[in-house]
């Protein structure tokens, strides 16, 4: 309403210079026929009658100038200030015209549906987006500038144990939220809420409302999804141990059984040395094969964090490449490109990556490829065989499953978490353009 006033006091000085310009326009005309009256041969009669009748027609016209003038911008004013008030269902009049104030009326109609069409779109988006932030099982808070409490959704008020209407307006000191308002945007902590303890992964942003910076921090449960990662992780280790534990010692256990039972005899038959010799020579393959697999398993399990020093790409690919004597690699060239990363763990990778691709070839008596490209942001290598390709792509890189005779079943295991934990990726597919497999390594540039 105080916004209007300004615009109410202008159209009614607008008004007193309409009716004074409109005045003024015919002034001269009735000064000269009063002259002609008051001055030629009439009675009094005529004169004051025809001298009332012009000033009455005189002052009439100039009014309704002003009307006319005056009413679409009153009509205006009102439409504007319904639009502010948040009405956009009133409409001008008289806008199917083709003149200009009808332009005006138009352009002021087509205003207020667009308005009023947008606000419908902002209160339905509203009204989504509050209904998500409700039924999502996330932890959801908004504070201003001063750490102000603003929003919270159901499951931030089952997060501090308390509704909406105590929560609102307090700080984040009062709500034991500050510490996570501060550090990283985003980040993993183990620390008790009202709701309970846990380990809770902690999301920050800053958005801007009314022109003022707000925070939005989001807080997540991960104490079941860890707890359920953990125990398939678990079942996976017990089931694939189980088996290979299962593999060596059923024989280990039947072959002693039968020494047992053959030394127990009153008489031992004249070969007896040579089937204890062979029997122990089966429990120490057995053993040997399970102290083999335990030590793959350490090795998996205690992958050192990569020491990350610049490593060109095109040398490391050139020395591995040379370790390989059965048959003879092709190496592409590519582009200079240096990344940083732990020489001898990405000389482990391509050496792993290399050997099987040469023992696919070997099948087919075809041949092994690597070549590197280059991108903005990373580094792409490839090696490719000639071999007979793939066969089961789901279980490439389940620990301890192979199909090499004598295989430990944990070369591509270690080679993706190496990849990983340089930030990069490992994919193994079969060529489409060729027989083969093509083994493709991402790492940062």
């Amino acid at each position: 309403m105080k916004l209007l006033e300004p615009l109410r006091r202008w159209l009614a000085l607008h008004e007193v210079r309409v009716l004074l310009t409109a005045l003024a326009s015919g002034l001269p005309a009735v000064i000269a026929l009063l002259a002609l009256l008051w001055w030629g041969d009439y009675s009094p009669k005529v004169r004051w009658t025809l001298s009332t009748l012009v000033v009455a027609c005189w002052w009439g016209f100039a009014v309704s100038v002003r009307d006319k003038v005056a009413s679409p911008l009153r009509t205006l004013a009102n439409l504007l200030e319904a639009m502010r008030e948040g009405d956009y269902s009133i409409r001008a009049r008289g806008a199917r015209g083709g003149d200009s104030l009808s332009e005006v009326m138009q352009q002021v109609n087509a205003m207020a549906a667009t308005l009023r069409a947008q606000r419908l779109g902002a209160l339905e988006a509203t009204t989504l987006l509050r209904k998500v932030m409700e039924e999502i099982n996330v932890a959801v808070f908004a504070f201003d500038e001063e750490q102000r409490l603003r929003l919270v959704n159901r499951a931030g008020e089952r997060l501090l144990a308390q509704p909406s209407e105590r929560l609102l307006g307090l700080k984040a000191d009062s709500l034991g939220l500050a510490d996570c308002l501060e550090g990283e945007h985003a980040q993993t902590r183990q620390r008790a809420f009202p709701a309970g303890t846990g380990r809770w992964g902690i999301n920050r942003a800053s958005f801007r409302e009314g022109g003022l910076p707000h925070q939005l921090l989001v807080v997540t449960d991960l104490t079941r999804p860890l707890r359920e990662e953990e125990l398939q992780a678990w079942q996976r280790i017990v089931r694939v141990l189980g088996h290979e534990l299962n593999n060596s010692l059923t024989p280990i256990k039947s072959i002693a059984g039968s020494l047992e039972s053959m030394i127990a005899r009153e008489e031992l038959p004249d070969d007896w040395q040579d089937d204890m010799k062979r029997g122990l020579a089966i429990i120490g393959s057995r053993s040997e094969a399970l102290s083999r697999f335990m030590g793959a398993y350490a090795r998996l399990a205690k992958l050192p964090r990569p020491q990350l020093s610049p490593v060109e790409i095109g040398r490391l690919v050139q020395r591995v490449a040379g370790l390989e004597t059965r048959i003879p690699v092709r190496v592409d060239d590519g582009p200079v490109a240096v990344i940083q990363g732990d020489s001898d763990q990405l000389e482990q990778l391509l050496i792993n990556l290399i050997r099987n691709a040469v023992d696919a070839a070997r099948e087919t008596a075809g041949g092994v490829c690597v070549r590197w490209e280059a991108a903005p942001s990373q580094v792409l290598v490839y090696v490719t065989d000639e071999g007979p390709g793939l066969s089961n792509t789901a279980n490439l890189f389940v620990p301890f499953f192979t199909t090499k005779p004598g295989g430990s079943g944990i070369g591509l295991v270690l080679c993706r978490q190496i990849a990983e934990a340089h930030g990069g990726s490992l994919t193994l597919s079969n060529r489409e353009d060729a027989r083969g497999c093509e083994a493709r390594l991402v790492l940062p540039a």
